[in-house]
């Protein structure tokens, strides 16, 4: 834990790739317990900055601190420290819902019996209990959603990072999904760090948020504060007044940014 309860730290961050910079020595933190909202047009650098912070990638500068353990450095605690909802379905859907939160269980090593109980818990909790054993493929987007959530929190994470965990889902299942993050947020006593293109959402649902934009932190503060800087009435057009009307293009992948600087993108 950082100082004045901050499970998350970046200073100076960091990632370039060739010529371009991606992420250019941004510095946050997030307060443990807290849903912090990370917010930013297409290509802004908000993908590089979580893979970064989610051990997926390594800072060209800069350091970080997720739950005191470095992500560069030691990548199976900060793993332990975090779950993740990633934005495209990540589920096996030739299994059924319980062997996906089992399957979860077993890779982070959770003991058996304790791995038996918090599945049952948490499937209880996401109402999915009912539908144990039944196959994935069968659910509704929502459902899967809810599933999703519930794997992500199976080994006790202290941060629960969430990359546009609502996205296509109709405004009904967006509300209930929110109403189980905050109902096991509660229970579980985690700090959600969201990514969202919904405006609505993010003034709804978070404490503190902070603005990405050409790999720079242009804003930060609760949504109440960007609201009165900007003197605007929503999140929506304060977010738009500091970034800008231009449309982006989604963010590059790292091999595309390299194929653009003429190099060939090796695994290592």
């Amino acid at each position: 834990m950082g100082k004045d309860g901050d499970i998350i730290e970046a200073k100076g961050l960091a990632k370039r790739f060739g010529a371009f910079k991606a992420v250019d020595g941004i510095d946050f933190s997030v307060k443990a317990g807290e849903i912090f909202a990370f917010l930013g047009p297409n290509g802004a650098g908000k993908t590089t900055t979580i893979k970064m912070l989610t051990t997926l990638l390594k800072p060209s500068a800069g350091s970080i601190r997720l739950n005191g353990f470095d992500p560069a450095v030691d990548t199976r605690g900060a793993r332990r420290s975090l779950g993740i909802v990633f934005q495209d379905p990540s589920l096996d859907e030739e299994m059924t819902a319980l062997e996906n939160l089992e399957l979860h269980g077993v890779l982070y090593g959770v003991e058996k019996g304790l791995r038996r109980e918090r599945c049952a818990e948490l499937l209880k909790v996401v109402e999915l209990w009912e539908r144990r054993d039944e196959l994935v493929k069968r659910f509704s987007g929502g459902m899967k959603r809810r599933l999703e959530i519930a794997r992500a929190l199976l080994h006790h994470p202290r941060v629960l990072f969430l990359d546009e965990p609502t996205q296509g889902l109709d405004p009904q299942t967006r509300n209930h999904i929110w109403s189980y993050i905050s109902r096991l947020r509660r229970q579980e006593g985690i700090t959600v760090f969201l990514t969202t293109h919904y405006m609505e959402e993010a003034d709804r649902v978070a404490e503190r948020l902070a603005v990405i934009d050409h790999g720079r932190i242009v804003a930060q503060g609760t949504p109440a504060q960007l609201k009165s800087k900007t003197r605007k009435k929503s999140l929506e057009d304060a977010f738009i007044q500091i970034t800008g009307h231009d449309i982006r293009e989604d963010e590059p992948s790292a091999v595309d940014r390299m194929r653009l600087h003429g190099r060939m993108w090796r695994r290592r």
